[in-house]
Parts: structure tokens; C-alpha cells; sequence
């Protein structure tokens, strides 16, 4: 309570200020009555002191001292019945109270000084008795309101009305967890502070208060202490007065409440996680019986059958300085926490994996010759820098070859992580390694499995339309052998253990439906192209029906 508030009381109608008007918005904490010589010991901080000034009696000198004594221990004001005991307040205490800004309060004679003590206490005790009601009732709102499930965003959005401020919620990674608007410069501007590891400066004090020198917006930011290491912060757009305790208390409420609910999600998300993370595992490491049960499952996941990706694995590089295994796993897991809403940010849909101390990114593209150096590689680069200069730790990446179907995912993980060895062999961190094709068969699953199939049936569209099936095997076995062999028909006829003329009778066969001769260097070309493609699609088609 102000000085000025309680001043504006009944009890305090005859009380005059005669000095130290300049100090009449000092706090009130307490009031006490006191004639001890040695009253300046038992004086606090935010004290009103009311007296008779009884032991100052006959010593009017000594008052300037008492009031000098007071101000340095920065007490509220000196109330005195002065006319009682010391007669008069002498002027060079008047003099001293009006340069310092320290209220003098004449209290008449006829008024009670136990009168002023019990109706000031009252007077503030019904005060903090409505905050701290206020503060009940507050809490109690906003724990029904989360108990009711209507989430984080919505106790945001309605603290919002009720202080009548737009509000950010950020993460302990300093990403927007949600707001009450849309403003992505703030979170911009936020995530910079993050960078320059201002954070810590915010998470010392109960809340902070600045302003952007660029936009001179004030935000006033209170820290929410959860579990982790570091906070998560409430930001409100304006200024909060230390003054209006109030606003203060609703705001307190507010974080205590999001503080649970906080610690809630991220329970729920660690569930979410190791869910994510142990499907990931059993799949890379084949213990998956049909395709069906792998695609039934990954759509929990947001992965999808058949599209264009590739898998992108990233590792924490060793630290120059020495750390225990605990704490490095814990940098680690904060990190790769970081990297969870970083990814949203990604160029292309993108899922998040950790497998053991790596994080595996499956990232769709828009095709199979996708823009690498211009919107996945900048974006690796951008989260490479971030966590050199917020975490001081470095990260490189290994980059996959595309994959066309979701079955195709363990050979594009054992590329990514052969990648990633390729560049830790080489010494130089951080680094983003990405892995070449070695030969055709790794070529051709880059494309898509539809174009592969139509290619395959284009060359071989004779053979389905106008031979039986039994025949037809024969013919395409003849002549993939004759080609395997460089056209030799003795060598043909002796692998396939049938007579020389058979070989020719079948070959001329085969020329007859494809409607072109075989000494054609690109018709066997074609040929041998379309023979390598059906050993892929025999692959695939096996890998639905038989073990991974």
C-alpha cells in the first residue's frame, strides 16, 4: 500500500504532512509505534514509524539525526505527535525531510496513536486479504480451465483479455511454444536474444522489463521454472509496473498454472517420443515381418508410403574440453529437444527420429532431383551455426541418396550413416557429408518406382499381349541370358542346357515381338536397362510379402 492510499483513510483525516511531499508514493509494509532511544535498531525497510517523541524530549537536535538514520535505511515516513512532548519540529529537520523526499506526518493531539496503528494494519491487511482472494480465485480459474482440457493456448489467450497486453509463450529453447497473435518478428527477435545468451540474464530475476532498440517495443518477461534445465518464459507486450502488485499476482497465477500444465506436455510428449524413436529402431534394424504392419504403423508418424525423401543423420561431434557421459548425454538430449521445434522449420515436411546418440531427419522433397544446395543444405548450415553459437557444441549431418518408397527407408539409413563416417574421416567439423550413388542398382532406386514399371512394360508390351505366360518366361529368360553372356549363343545354349538351334529359334522369336533385330547396339541396351529394372521391382514386390 502507498503512503498516498493510506493518507486517504478516515483514521488519518487530522494528520498533517509537513515536509517530504515528493515521497508520498514510498510503500507502506509496516507500521510501528515506538519511544526507545534506540528505536533505529528495531526499524525496518518500508517502516512508518509513529511516536510521541517522548525520548527526544528537551533534545530537538536529535530528531534530524533520527530522520537521517531512517532515510538511509530507507523507511516510508516519521509520524510525530509533536506538540505533545517536543513542541515544535525544529526547521532544520523540515529542511533535511523536503530535500530527501521523506514524508514528516504531525499527528494532532487528540488523536490516538494506537488508533492510527490498528486502523493502518486493518487497512492494510484488508488489502492484501482482496490480492491475495483475487490471487486464490485467479489460480483456481486457470487450474479449471487446464483440468477441463482447453490447453495452454487458450489460458493465453484469455490472461491476454484479462490484462488487456498480447502474450508470447516461449519454450526453453526460446521457440514460440504459442501466442495470443501472430507475430513471427517477435519470435525472430527472441530467438537472437537466445543466440547471444541473454536468456540466462532474463532467468535471474523474478521478471524483467526492457525494449528493442530497432522497434522500441517494451516487453516485460517472466520466467516459468519447470523440470528442465532451463526455463520457459511468458512475454508480455508492455510494460508491467512494479507498482501495480495486482496485475503482478494475476500474472504470478498464470505461471505457476502453465508451470504444470508445461511439465504435463512434456511428459506426454517423452511417451510420444520413445514411441517414435522404438518404432524408428525396429524398423532400420528389420524386425518387421510384412510391409503391411510397416506402412499401417508409419502413418502413426506422419511417414508415407510412397513418396520422395531421403534420410538425413546428424551427430553431436566430440567436445574439445572433457565431460562426463552424463552430462554430455544430457547437452545431447537438450539439444536434440531444440531440434524438435526446429524442424517445423524445415524447407519440406519433415519427421524427427533419435537412435541412440543420433537424430535421424526424414525429409520429404519435391522430387528426385531436388534442390539440394538451395534449400536443404542452407537449412542444415542454419541449424549447424545456431547451435555453435547458443550451445557452443557442433553437429554435422550425413545425407542419404532419395528414396522413392517408405520399404526402401533402411538402405537410405545405412547410407546416411556410411555418409556420416565418410565425413568424420576426414577430420573437418562440422561438416555435411552427402552420399554418392556406387552403382546402377542404388542409381535406379532413385527413381520412382510407377516410372520404372512403365519403362519395364514399354519395352516388354509385346511379350504380355501376345505369348502365354509359361512361354513368355522362357523367351525373357533366353534372352536376358544371351545378353548376360555378350551375345554368345554357343555360351547361351550351354547355360540354359538346351541345343544351339533352340537358342536361335527363340531369339528370332524374340526379334519377331519386339519388331527389331538384337544386333541393334540400342535395342540390347534397352534390353539390358529393362532386365536391371525388373530385379528392382522383384525387390520391391518381394519385400511386401516376404521378411524385411
Amino acid at each position: 500500500m502507498k503512503l498516498a492510499e493510506i493518507l486517504q483513510k478516515p483514521v488519518f483525516n487530522a494528520v498533517e504532512v509537513i515536509a517530504g511531499h515528493t515521497g508520498l508514493n514510498k510503500e507502506i509494509k509496516n507500521i510501528t509505534m515506538m519511544d526507545a532511544p534506540d528505536i533505529v535498531e528495531y526499524l525496518y525497510p518500508n517502516d512508518l514509524l509513529v511516536t510521541t517523541a517522548y525520548h527526544l524530549k528537551d533534545k530537538p537536535d536529535v530528531l534530524l539525526s533520527l530522520i537521517k538514520s531512517m532515510q538511509e535505511k530507507d523507511c516510508t515516513a516519521l509520524g510525530i505527535k509533536a506538540k505533545r512532548f517536543l513542541g515544535q519540529i525544529p526547521q532544520e529537520a523540515i529542511q533535511f525531510a523536503n530535500e530527501k523526499g521523506f514524508p514528516l506526518l504531525e499527528i494532532p493531539l487528540e488523536t490516538s496513536l494506537g488508533e492510527i496503528v490498528n486502523g493502518s494494519l486493518n487497512y492494510m491487511l484488508s488489502q492484501r486479504t482482496a490480492e491475495l482472494t483475487n490471487a486464490f480465485e485467479t489460480h483456481r480459474k486457470f487450474t479449471q480451465h487446464i483440468l477441463k482440457g482447453k490447453g495452454i493456448k487458450r489460458l493465453v489467450d484469455d490472461l491476454s483479455q484479462m490484462i488487456n497486453k498480447r502474450i508470447v509463450l516461449l519454450d526453453a529453447h526460446f521457440q514460440m511454444h504459442t501466442s495470443s497473435h501472430t507475430r513471427n518478428s517477435i519470435e525472430n527477435y527472441f530467438s537472437s536474444l537466445h543466440a547471444k545468451g541473454y536468456e540466462f540474464l532474463l532467468a535471474s530475476s523474478p521478471y524483467s522489463c526492457f525494449s528493442s532498440r530497432n522497434t522500441e517495443e517494451v516487453f516485460t518477461i517472466f520466467p516459468i521454472y519447470t523440470h528442465m534445465r532451463k526455463p520457459a518464459f511468458l512475454v508480455v507486450l508492455g510494460e508491467i509496473s512494479i507498482e501495480d502488485k495486482s496485475l503482478l499476482l494475476t500474472i504470478e497465477q498464470a505461471t505457476n498454472v502453465l508451470s504444470f500444465e508445461l511439465m504435463r506436455e512434456n511428459t506426454v510428449k517423452q511417451y510420444s517420443r520413445r514411441a517414435r524413436n522404438d518404432f524408428f529402431a525396429q524398423f532400420v534394424e528389420g524386425k518387421f515381418t510384412f510391409a503391411e504392419e510397416i506402412e499401417s504403423r508409419a502413418k502413426e508418424f506422419s511417414l508415407k508410403s510412397e513418396h520422395a525423401s531421403i534420410a538425413i543423420i546428424g551427430k553431436m561431434d566430440n567436445s574439445d574440453q572433457y565431460i562426463s557421459f552424463t552430462q554430455h548425454s544430457v547437452e545431447v538430449d537438450y539439444i536434440y529437444e531444440y531440434l524438435e521445434t526446429e524442424i517445423k522449420k524445415a524447407p519440406f515436411n519433415s519427421q524427427l527420429f533419435i537412435k541412440d546418440d543420433h537424430c535421424i531427419i526424414i525429409m520429404e522433397v519435391a522430387h528426385s532431383s531436388y534442390d539440394l544446395d538451395h534449400s536443404i543444405l542452407p537449412y542444415l548450415q542454419n541449424i549447424q551455426e545456431y547451435i555453435g553459437n547458443t550451445f557452443k557444441r557442433s553437429i554435422s549431418f550425413g545425407i542419404s541418396n532419395v528414396f522413392q518408397r517408405l520399404l526402401n527407408l533402411p538402405n537410405a539409413y545405412k547410407e546416411a550413416l556410411s555418409a556420416l563416417h565418410i565425413g568424420q574421416l576426414s577430420g573437418n567439423i562440422p561438416f555435411i557429408q552427402i552420399h554418392r550413388p556406387k552403382d546402377v542398382f542404388e542409381i535406379l532406386r532413385i527413381i520412382p518406382t510407377k516410372d520404372l514399371q512403365e519403362f519395364y512394360e514399354y519395352i516388354f508390351q509385346s511379350f504380355t499381349t501376345n505369348q502365354q505366360q509359361e512361354e513368355e518366361q522362357i523367351l525373357l529368360n533366353t534372352l536376358s541370358v544371351y545378353l548376360e553372356t555378350h551375345c554368345q549363343i554357343s555360351e547361351t545354349a550351354k547355360r540354359l542346357y538346351v541345343h544351339r538351334n533352340t537358342v536361335i529359334y527363340r531369339l528370332e522369336k524374340c526379334e519377331e515381338l519386339l519388331g527389331k533385330s538384337l544386333k541393334d547396339p540400342e535395342t540390347t541396351f534397352h534390353l539390358r536397362f529393362a532386365f536391371r529394372i525388373k530385379s528392382i521391382l522383384k525387390t520391391n514386390e518381394g519385400k511386401k510379402q516376404i521378411q524385411i
